[in-house]
């Protein structure tokens, strides 16, 4: 098993015990919760007769089912809005912090906790959400839980886990320009397949990584889960302490200090050993894009489709389901292919450096006619920086309609949804069957300004061309 790394020395800080069978009773530092997989777990707690052990340990938002064209309460949809109300019951009952619409703090759970400096180094976090990896990027042990689970940590903050290996991603290079940290994830996953990460933790490090902003961070840990791994993580550092320094829930005067002297100490040690490690170079990436119904299945946008002789053996199956179902022939190049919806935002890629990237993509531009393109800001805080910027008038300009944070199409549990057949060029993170709603609906994964710049051509293009 690894030893000295960053995953070993959290892991062994938030032990409580060694259960029966060799589970740990974990510590759990941060539960994140919002109105989709709570209800079940506050109802559970309460046949039991128990109490939420720590609330302030938890926080709560609302982003999975929140309509972002019109947010006023009540919600058209009554399955959601009963869902809202029952989020905001049980935060009150059990005085736990809920950040809801209109707070000037609500958002994608995911965007909101590191944004406020609830995420930190040296942490372990869960959420009842398979993308609660994010808050990796902050050298923190984070992780999705089941509803079940959900409802041990708010009765004993803590959980019984198996202590996973340790893989070591490490990538010289550096990115090129117009290829983004989405691309980086995206490509790493084409190469590793989709199961490669199952009983790992992903370890992120090398220079292109050391190098990526923690915005950019974010989006890689965030889809360490689409590889396997139950969790990513990058070692703090100097970008990492300047992110944090100032936030409202960071640490301050003194107690700033203390804790910037013990994150320093967190890093993996050079002598660490991993039970596993693989390398990769950035320089070569290009844009990239998913082809099929797994984030595995992706290509470089100057790529063609492979051949199914030229996939794995294992994975020949699920390659012939996805030429059937995406409607798509093998060898074929994507570029020139119509799109029918353009969507930029989730917890993957709707921070303010996302929009911003697609933003320099469509200014002064406009959406090709009869395509539907829409930006969702990750949080409330993420939407005013980027009026303040004015990035939502050059949204507007260019055609796109500017939203209100949440969720959105990234899983379609709000009006967000395809239609049919549409074929949807999205930020998000998971391009499985139905996913964006529609039981026919095709999602292809790319980068935000691969997003801007589909919209604005109307089809697949390079987003380097636009790039001076």
């Amino acid at each position: 098993m690894s030893t000295g790394t960053l995953y070993d020395k959290v892991w062994d800080l938030h032990k409580v015990n060694s259960l029966p069978g060799g589970s740990t009773q974990l510590f759990i530092g941060l539960h994140l919760i919002h109105e989709v997989t709570s209800p079940q777990a506050f109802a559970s707690l309460k046949d039991l007769g128990l109490k939420v052990r720590y609330p302030e340990r938890t926080i709560a938002t609302v982003d999975h089912i929140v309509p972002t064209k019109n947010q006023v309460r009540p919600f058209d949809d009554y399955l959601a809005e009963e869902m809202l109300l029952t989020l905001e019951s049980n935060c009150a009952e059990n005085d736990i912090t809920l950040y809801g619409l209109g707070s000037g703090k609500q958002g994608i759970v995911h965007v909101i906790a590191p944004e406020l400096g609830f995420s930190q180094p040296g942490m372990t976090i869960a959420c009842g959400d398979s993308h609660t990896s994010t808050h990796g990027a902050f050298g923190a042990i984070a992780f999705g839980i089941g509803t079940s689970q959900v409802r041990d940590v708010l009765a004993s903050q803590s959980l019984a886990m198996n202590k996973l290996k340790v893989c070591r991603i490490w990538i010289e290079g550096r990115l090129g320009k117009g290829v983004y940290a989405k691309d980086l994830i995206l490509h790493v996953i084409s190469k590793l397949g989709v199961k490669s990460g199952v009983g790992y933790a992903y370890e992120f490090a090398g220079p292109a990584v050391t190098e990526l902003s923690m915005e950019e961070r974010m989006t890689l840990c965030n889809m360490a889960i689409e590889g396997g791994a139950r969790c990513g993580y990058v070692n703090p550092d100097d970008i990492t302490f300047n992110y944090l320094e100032g936030r409202s829930m960071a640490p301050k005067g003194d107690e700033w200090d203390r804790a910037l002297s013990w994150w320093k100490t967190l890093a993996s040690d050079t002598n660490a050993q991993y039970d596993n490690e693989v390398c990769f170079d950035a320089s070569p990436i290009a844009p990239t894009i998913t082809w099929g119904i797994t984030p595995g299945q992706g290509i470089n946008i100057n790529q063609v489709i492979p051949p199914l002789n030229e996939v794995k053996v294992s994975e020949r199956p699920v390659a012939e389901e996805a030429y059937n179902y995406m409607g798509f022939e093998p060898g074929s190049s994507l570029v020139g292919l119509p799109i029918d919806v353009c969507f930029i935002g989730s917890c993957t890629n709707g921070r303010l450096s996302d929009l911003q990237a697609a933003a320099d993509v469509v200014k002064g531009k406009h959406v090709a006619p009869g395509l539907k393109a829409f930006v969702v800001p990750g949080s409330e805080q993420v939407a005013l920086a980027a009026e303040k910027n004015g990035l939502d008038l050059i949204f507007k300009a260019a055609g796109f309609e500017w939203r209100a944070p949440g969720c959105s199409m990234c899983l379609a549990m709000n009006p967000d949804r395809l239609e049919g057949r549409q074929l949807s060029a999205s930020s998000s993170n998971r391009n499985f069957k139905g996913r964006q709603g529609s039981s026919s609906g095709r999602t292809l994964l790319m980068s935000p300004a691969m997003v801007a710049a589909a919209a604005i051509t109307g089809y697949l293009v390079d987003v380097r061309l636009f790039l001076k």
